[in-house]
């Protein structure tokens, strides 16, 4: 289904985040570190760590700076820009990554921080541009969102009174996000709008489900000219018990937030365990609001209808970006080792794999910055796979993570057999991943949610335009690091939604992967 909103221009943020990645990756084609750059533009590491982190604005004569340095230009003036990737496929990777933290935690914890009053200091928060879109919309409304000076953590405070009419739209039509503001809002506001949700091309995301949660919250609300129309009214009972009808992980959230906004107890059945849902309820807990039952599928919120609190919440490992590491050195053969998975909502992908054939070592567990979290490191080993028994498809959490789903289609790409991928959730996702066709292997579209992969692949490079989802998109990449010779990924932008600064990790790991535009 193809979505019918206004194309927009990159916010300013999205922006910054692109320049950072060219500066980036243009400074490492070089051979640079950031201290050697620094004394060639005359200033300081931390600034030029803060421009590759996208924290910074940059001046044009900066940039310009900055190119002459590098010997590659980071700007052009005229028309549109687009940013492409060029690989040379077929190279074993090594080493160790670490995972950063989750997109969808981070997304979350920014609209939960509109229920307090007090200061939230989110700690290691990935800088992407879904998040920036957030909190762009954030600032638009009033709220003061402060970045520290390494660009890693941020500081936010909420005003008494929220400007809703000021809402940057464009942001928030450009992030599905912008749907979990329901809930925060429903227990201050009577009345108030907001703009259609947006996101990736994944087909029809209905947001009844949200709807429903909501409901017994007193939520009522009307879709009017590109825009929701929310009315509030007093359920009028002090205790609440809602059955979700869609475990769905911002479904849960929104249940959540509105839950812990209001006096009383609110049972949520049904609700999603996932890890994004437990980094909220976490944070919850540091605002005073009691939770009982986190990482089941039963939660009771005692909720306050006054939140003041000053706390720090560090977001945890993303588990989705562990998943895409490993992807990277199964296909390609090689032996890497990605840090801090949290095994939690890995197990099942860990199972699956094993029963296709992966050989893989796990460390001791440790536990995340938030105390909370269970970490390991992963070795895998180069392993000969072969297609499983039974069709690969997502459940709900413990089940195998919707997200990580699409990465199994590269997988079953390099493995002997047949293999059938059901993906249920969307009905327009699976046809993205069609395009692996192009690199070689054999993948075969039977319905809207079914892909058959036969394999072993014997991997070529090509030229592929990036498919409009992110995860399609990153497959597509991780595909073209196990084809030998060139291949060049175009319109990479939306990787930037998900993703910090991918292609220059996968670098580190040996990957030859150049950043260019035209």
């Amino acid at each position: 289904m193809t979505s019918s909103l206004p194309t927009v221009s990159p916010t300013l943020p999205e922006q910054l985040a692109h320049v950072g990645s060219l500066v980036r990756s243009a400074r490492r084609h070089r051979g640079l570190t950031q201290t050697q750059l620094a004394d060639q533009l005359g200033t300081s590491q931390s600034a030029v760590h803060r421009i590759e982190q996208g924290a910074q604005n940059v001046s044009l004569e900066m940039l310009t700076r900055i190119g002459a340095a590098l010997d590659s230009p980071i700007v052009t003036l005229g028309g549109p820009q687009h940013t492409h990737l060029r690989v040379q496929g077929g190279v074993q990777l090594s080493g160790r990554l670490d995972v950063n933290t989750s997109k969808n935690g981070a997304v979350a914890l920014l609209c939960a921080s509109l229920l307090n009053r007090g200061t939230t200091r989110l700690r290691n928060v990935a800088r992407i541009v879904e998040v920036d879109r957030i909190v762009d919309v954030l600032r638009s409304v009033g709220v003061r969102a402060t970045w520290s000076t390494d660009g890693r953590d941020l500081e936010i405070v909420v005003p008494k009174d929220l400007d809703l009419d000021s809402i940057d739209v464009d942001a928030a039509r450009r992030t599905r996000s912008i749907i979990m503001f329901f809930g925060p809002l429903l227990g201050q506001r009577d009345d108030f709008h907001l703009p259609y949700a947006g996101g990736c091309d994944l087909g029809s995301r209905t947001v009844e489900p949200h709807m429903i949660a909501l409901r017994p919250f007193g939520l009522a609300v009307t879709a009017t000219a590109g825009r929701y129309h929310a009315r509030v009214t007093d359920p009028g009972r002090s205790d609440l018990s809602i059955v979700l009808t869609e475990r769905g992980d911002t479904v849960t959230e929104n249940a959540l937030m509105a839950a812990a906004h209001r006096d009383g107890v609110t049972t949520i059945r049904n609700a999603s365990p996932n890890y994004m849902v437990q980094d909220l309820c976490f944070y919850l807990e540091l605002l005073g609001v009691r939770i009982d039952g986190i990482g089941t599928t039963t939660l009771r919120v005692h909720g306050k209808a006054e939140i003041d609190a000053d706390v720090e919440y560090a977001v945890s490992e993303d588990p989705v970006e562990a998943m895409s590491l490993l992807t990277a050195g199964i296909v390609t053969g090689s032996e890497i080792t990605v840090g801090r998975v949290p095994i939690e909502f890995m197990e099942i992908e860990l199972a699956t794999l094993s029963e296709m054939g992966l050989r893989y070592t796990l460390s001791q567990e440790y536990t995340a910055h938030n105390g909370r979290t269970r970490l390991v490191d992963i070795t895998v080993h180069p392993s000969d796979l072969r297609a499983p028994l039974d069709k690969i498809h997502p459940m709900p959490f413990p089940g195998l993570n919707i997200d990580n789903l699409p990465f199994f289609a590269v997988i079953a790409a390099c493995a002997t057999g047949s293999t059938l991928v059901h993906d249920w959730v969307y009905e327009g996702r699976a046809i993205h991943l069609t395009d692996l066709t192009r690199l070689g292997a054999d993948v075969r579209l039977l319905d809207a949610h079914r892909l058959q992969v036969t394999g072993p692949t014997r991997w070529s490079g090509a030229e592929v335009s990036c498919p409009p989802a992110l995860r399609p998109a990153v497959v597509i990449l991780l595909a073209m690091l196990a084809a030998k010779g060139e291949s060049v990924l175009r319109n990479v932008d939306i990787i930037a939604r998900g993703y910090e600064g991918l292609q220059e990790r996968l670098v580190e790991l040996g990957a030859r992967i150049e950043t260019f535009r035209d």
